[in-house]
């Protein structure tokens, strides 16, 4: 993983960035011990947000999401996750690097946004 991408993704925590029609984004990360939930070292969540306030989108490892159709026992848990509306309870999410991980959010905040204008 590239130390300018983890660096650029840390500096971003934080911040909120306002968004075309009133949405808005807001980004937290900052580097936490490595364990084998968190093998790359970094805490992260971020978020897409309705004007209302309504998370529409959020990329985190706060928490495993849980595998569908599959019980817990004997398999790896997926930290590294997302949140695709707002009452999902996460998906996996491949997380490959901190500039990735950024270039992935963003291209689904434009996809997302794009809909809603179609609203």
């Amino acid at each position: 993983m590239s130390n300018a991408d983890i660096t650029n993704l840390l500096e971003l925590h934080g911040q909120t960035i306002a968004q075309d029609g009133g949405y808005w984004v807001k980004i937290e990360a900052w580097t936490v011990e490595v364990t084998p939930s968190i093998p790359h070292g970094i805490r992260y969540s971020l978020t897409l947000h309705h004007p209302n306030g309504d998370r529409l989108l959020g990329y985190d490892n706060a928490h495993a999401a849980k595998v569908k159709g599959k019980k817990y026992s004997g398999q790896r848990l997926a930290y590294d996750h997302k949140h695709r509306h707002v009452v999902d309870t996460g998906v996996p999410y491949e997380f490959k690097d901190a500039g990735q991980l950024v270039v992935d959010f963003f291209t689904e905040v434009d996809l997302i946004l794009e809909k809603e204008k179609g609203k």
